[in-house]
């Protein structure tokens, strides 16, 4: 109310990038404080952290199928992470989305990442890591979030480069099959009112703008089908990233922030040689080390009225990730922009209605 006891308008929210946050995936660990959501939600809230993005996997972190299954156990979650100063931001399925999807030429490889009575049986692996994405929709809708990420599975990363020659129509057979796969993912998705946020990643069918366009045609423009922006992905392949988010910035539902630099010469390139990633030319690095242009992604992102979380997914050769973490958390406070509430020239303007634009124009009677 204002002096004369009528109401006063309320300024309209304006969206903003929420943040910092942390991917607790790269940090879990057999030590204290790493050994537990309660412990290193306090470890994360001390380096400045407001948020987590927790992957589902963990079972240090949390029971996927308890959550997708009880309230009270998903307020108790919540509950955890607000008494250690922080909130839930997204949940994450990576390692089950990749095993949506699995070429039989990495199989061996990715049995990693199932149960291990599952190991060795690609069907029941495929089906265990669908029931994984349909539990996710349902706690992450317990945990009252918008957003899930988690990686797309591949049947044809196998194929990236066209040699031997590709047969007709079997880029598109191959999409047709991934989209038969994550369609009712993506309509459960859709039921519980959260967004699927696919990271675009070398190792995916959906690796850059391109294939992720091709999948949307395959999903017939679902709704829920989004991206997991991460720009480390794209100084890799030398993709431009600051186009990529003029391009698609209506399909992001979410940010990683995470850092990469390339540096090739005459020996080794964008494929890297085999080598390990301290040797690649191509290399993710701590926030700051590397060559993204962060300035310029925060810019582009607030402009298109982003208002998702800043996410710190900490990955690098080099430096130790409890430094990179404590950076991280200082680096992305500094590059939050807080988003202006009135034009910098509003003080040189004056009252208008449309009798005095039309006046203005030379238009009026």
């Amino acid at each position: 109310m204002n002096e004369t006891g009528k109401p006063t308008a309320q300024k309209a929210q304006i969206a903003q990038i929420k943040g910092p946050a942390l991917f607790l995936a790269q940090f879990m660990g057999e030590q204290p404080p790493f050994d537990n959501l309660a412990d290193i939600c306090r470890w994360a809230a001390s380096l400045g952290y407001r948020g987590v993005q927790i992957p589902s996997n963990d079972a240090r972190c949390m029971n996927l199928r308890l959550a997708a299954e009880s309230q009270d156990y998903c307020d108790e979650l919540r509950g955890t992470c607000a008494q250690a100063g922080v909130e839930i931001t997204e949940l994450s399925t990576h390692l089950q989305g990749q095993l949506v999807a699995v070429h039989p030429a990495y199989d061996e490889l990715f049995d990693n990442f199932a149960p291990a009575e599952l190991r060795g049986n690609p069907r029941a692996r495929t089906d265990w890591a669908v029931e994984q994405l349909l539990l996710a929709a349902r706690a992450s809708q317990r945990l009252g979030l918008s957003a899930h990420a988690t990686f797309s599975g591949a049947l044809l990363w196998h194929l990236v480069y066209p040699w031997p020659q590709r047969p007709a129509g079997l880029v598109e057979q191959g999409f047709a099959e991934l989209a038969r796969r994550w369609r009712p993912i993506l309509d459960a998705f859709d039921e519980a009112g959260v967004d699927v946020c696919y990271e675009i990643h070398p190792g995916e069918d959906l690796h850059d703008g391109a294939s992720f366009e091709q999948f949307l045609r395959a999903v017939d423009q679902h709704p829920r089908a989004k991206i997991l922006y991460d720009p480390s992905h794209f100084v890799l392949q030398q993709l431009d990233y600051l186009d990529f988010i003029d391009r698609y910035h209506a399909r992001i539902g979410m940010f990683h922030v995470k850092d990469a630099e390339f540096r090739p010469d005459g020996r080794a390139g964008v494929y890297g040689g085999y080598q390990g990633w301290t040797e690649r030319p191509g290399r993710f690095r701590s926030l700051g080390d590397g060559q993204v242009d962060f300035r310029g992604i925060f810019s582009k992102l607030t402009q298109y009225g982003f208002d998702g979380w800043a996410v710190v997914e900490w990955e690098c050769c080099l430096k130790h990730p409890e430094d990179g973490a404590r950076e991280g958390a200082q680096f992305v406070r500094e590059h939050l922009i807080r988003r202006a509430d009135k034009a910098f020239d509003d003080f040189a303007g004056g009252a208008s209605d449309s009798a005095r634009n039309a006046r203005i124009l030379g238009i009026g009677d």
